[in-house]
């Protein structure tokens, strides 16, 4: 009995969390609610104009022909063309407006979707899969439209159409109603069971829909890395295994789908058999007439075209639940990363910038950095050097906030980043992160991305100081022409000036350079440099070097080891201390300016 109770308090569970994501996909109807009224009236009329015709044949049997009446014959004939017309008419309306109704739906909820997407934090993209979202926009939506077509719509129809059937055999005789009603218990029954086998095979074949997608994704953005060690044939099966995975899925789906249809009509055929043989021992015996078993025959079959098409229509239940599922769990994600209830503006910022105590950790993981303490002056340059996994990168994310601290606290000018706008914060810090993305739009339209309202001079300002200018009159179209997907018609030197022009024109008070050089050449190195001791000047930056040279000149070097600070100091300081800096700067640079100045000395 103690055991019961857990079962069964799950299934109550379930079965609510089921309907509360049926609700929620109805109450997507409410911003189209008068589209929605009509085609539910336009379906409820269709339906009864159709309910109508049994009764016209009813007359044409007991009155027309039976009576040799020819005049009601004619007018039985008219009515019945007449009502074939307008449930014609009425059947269009509602068959347009529910496909308008499911279009204006998945138009809303995509971008429902996409919106929410732009709002998650870093800590959502960096756990969630491409493909996954992609198939949760693609063919989620469009399953969750189908349901407002294929299940929502239908489901209504066979509501009416067994409501009103039942109410008219009643009417027109109790015996052979309740014969035809004995199927009812039977057909939801069979509806249950299929319905709750569709659900877990959809929610999985939806599933891996998603992995198929992020297959293909990453296949083709890593294209040139397969055709490098020619693993075309590897990814190839890759593909085809997972589809075909996918395809098995559907059709098991499927088949237990198609076989609750033919059972469906089976049960109803069965009631049929048994409604004339009734019937027509009835007719036999003078206790009904001829035209009342001909309408209840054809109430009868009425009801077959709901049951014919009930198992689709629980396929598209099932598919909807699974799809609905999927879609608002990222829709009920909430953003980590939000402004603060009393959120204030940055204004007038100077531009000191403060870690104080900082400790951070990527979720559930180990620290990433410990007790980390900078203070950076306004107009000062700050250089993080360190191995890879030393935490740099982290630092610059942390100070937008991309990721909140899990200790200690940042502050601009005094206040504490998380009690700041996120939307003043994005501006006032400037990024150039080390791994470029460009879209697939011109060289025009990657630059200015930052700001809504760039002039053509601003853009092309910009691009002069990030040295842009120099290659970009070289392109086919200039400024026009389109970079390509993640801007594959450039080098990693042009992509690299191209995103630090994106930043420049923001004009940010604070300036974060991740390791912006490290893509290029010496030569292009020396030309983004030199723009750079120009855009530098005046504003906080906080920079990311694998190479000495380009951080020689900073205010303040800090060497990071394992999530903490090492070193502290300016380059005379650190090269005097002898420790990690001085042994990096001898691996990179000492021999190098050795000889230089070895040279100078001979020239001169």
């Amino acid at each position: 009995m103690k055991h019961e109770e857990p079962v069964a308090a799950g299934r109550r569970e379930r079965l609510a969390a089921t309907y509360r994501v049926y609700a929620r996909i109805i109450s997507l109807l409410r911003p189209h609610r008068t589209q929605t009224a009509s085609m539910i009236a336009c379906l409820l009329i269709s339906t009864g104009f159709a309910l109508t015709l049994p009764w016209l044949l009813a007359w044409v049997v007991d009155v027309g022909v039976r009576h040799g009446n020819a005049g009601q014959l004619a007018l039985a004939a008219g009515a019945i063309l007449v009502t074939s017309g307008l449930r014609g008419l009425f059947a269009y309306g509602q068959g347009y407006l529910s496909q308008a109704v499911s279009q204006h739906v998945s138009y809303d909820l995509r971008n429902q979707v996409y919106d929410h997407l732009q709002r998650l934090s870093f800590a959502f993209h960096d756990e969630s899969e491409t493909g996954q979202l992609m198939s949760r926009m693609t063919v989620d939506i469009e399953a969750i439209r189908n349901f407002i077509v294929l299940g929502f719509t239908r489901a209504i129809l066979a509501v009416a159409t067994f409501g009103t059937v039942t109410i008219i055999l009643l009417y027109l005789d109790w015996r052979l109603a309740l014969v035809t009603l004995g199927c009812v218990p039977i057909l939801v029954y069979l509806s249950i069971s299929v319905a709750r086998r569709l659900h877990v095979m959809w929610t999985t074949v939806q599933q891996e829909t998603g992995a198929l997608g992020t297959i293909m994704q990453e296949s083709l953005s890593g294209m040139r890395v397969v055709k490098a060690f020619a693993r075309e044939e590897f990814e190839e099966a890759k593909f085809d295994a997972k589809n075909r995975e996918v395809r098995n899925m559907s059709l098991e789906a499927m088949r237990a789908s198609a076989w609750n249809q033919p059972l469906m009509v089976f049960v109803l055929n069965v009631i049929t058999v048994a409604v004339i043989w009734l019937g027509g021992a009835g007719v036999i015996g003078h206790q009904l007439s001829l035209g009342t078993l001909v309408a209840v025959t054809q109430y009868v079959l009425l009801l077959g075209a709901p049951v014919r098409t009930f198992g689709f229509m629980m396929t598209h239940f099932a598919r909807a639940l699974s799809s609905g599922d999927r879609v608002f769990e990222v829709l009920d994600t909430a953003p980590a990363i939000v402004d603060a209830p009393h959120a204030r503006a940055l204004t007038n910022v100077r531009g000191q910038v403060c870690f104080e105590d900082v400790s951070f950790a990527y979720g559930d993981g180990p620290p990433v950095l410990c007790n980390v303490s900078i203070d950076a002056a306004p107009g000062s340059v700050v250089a993080l050097l360190g191995a890879t996994g030393s935490g740099k990168t982290t630092i610059l994310h942390l100070l937008p906030r991309f990721y909140d601290v899990s200790s200690g606290r940042i502050t601009i000018d005094g206040m504490d980043v998380r009690h700041a706008s996120l939307a003043s914060l994005r501006s006032t810090v400037g990024l150039v992160l080390q791994d470029v993305f460009l879209f697939n739009a011109s060289l025009w339209e990657n630059i200015a991305f930052g700001v809504t309202h760039a002039t053509d001079e601003q853009v092309k300002a910009a691009a002069r100081a990030a040295r842009v200018d120099e290659f970009a009159h070289r392109l086919p179209d200039g400024y026009d022409t389109l970079v390509g997907e993640r801007g594959v018609t450039l080098s990693g030197g042009q992509k690299q000036r191209v995103a630090i022009a994106r930043t420049l024109l923001c004009n940010p008070r604070i300036l974060v350079l991740d390791d912006s050089t490290s893509s290029v050449d010496m030569e292009t190195e020396y030309l983004i440099q030199q723009a750079l001791d120009v855009v530098m000047r005046g504003r906080t930056t906080f920079v990311v070097a694998s190479r000495l040279r380009t951080v020689k000149s900073a205010d303040q070097i800090i060497m990071l080891e394992h999530g903490r600070i090492v070193e502290r100091g300016t380059h005379t300081g650190l090269l005097a201390q002898g420790g990690l800096y001085a042994e990096l700067y001898d691996l990179q640079l000492r021999e190098q300016e050795e000889f230089e100045a070895q040279a100078m000395l001979t020239s001169g």
